[in-house]
């Protein structure tokens, strides 16, 4: 934990990091998915984020909640890989499993552990898609985190939104929040 809080100052110190208020009601993200929140979140950028929105609550590394829009047939769902380099490239044809598969594969890259804990069909969007939990044990600090996403694929776009927080303290003081949502996404077709 230590180690992502030094590398995320010098990070907003280099003046590559920005933080944007997002105020309560309705946002359109990329060109088809709008979502309704309640409440305020943070909207973080930084080089090697994408290509997935990156929004917190509490800040990283508390919470997150990442907002996929759009990503194309062949796209990477992560910006950069740490390690040994793996492509976690995103093709229409994938049924949820692999789509929850290849987000394991892009949030265990640092040697995090993940356990899925459910799989299921679920509405996203508006459309026919899939909801899935997870558990994750953080290599830098054992932390144990709960993880929630939903997901679809609509005209051979991914839309997803995936949100984790330790399990402890964290993940339960938003989770419903989140949950709303989820609900309240809209996919334009």
């Amino acid at each position: 934990m230590k180690k992502l809080a030094v590398i995320l100052c010098a990070t907003i110190l280099a003046g590559c990091v920005s933080m944007a208020k997002v105020d309560s009601g309705s946002h359109g993200l990329g060109e088809r998915l709008t979502v309704t929140i309640e409440g305020p979140w943070n909207h973080l950028t930084a080089p090697d984020l994408g290509p997935a929105q990156t929004w917190t609550m509490e800040g990283l590394p508390l919470d997150q909640l990442l907002l996929y829009t759009g990503i194309k047939d062949g796209a990477l769902v992560h910006s950069k890989s740490y390690g040994k380099i793996r492509n976690f490239a995103f093709r229409a044809t994938m049924q949820p499993d692999e789509i929850v598969t290849m987000f394991e594969g892009m949030l265990t890259r640092d040697g995090s552990t993940f356990t899925l804990t459910k799989l299921e069909p679920a509405i996203f969007g508006g459309l026919k898609g899939f909801h899935f939990e997870y558990n994750m044990i953080r290599k830098m600090d054992n932390v144990i985190l709960t993880g929630v996403g939903w997901g679809t694929v609509s005209k051979g776009e991914l839309f997803a939104m995936i949100y984790m927080a330790p399990r402890l303290g964290f993940f339960a003081q938003h989770s419903a929040q989140v949950e709303k949502i989820a609900l309240s996404a809209r996919i334009k077709e």
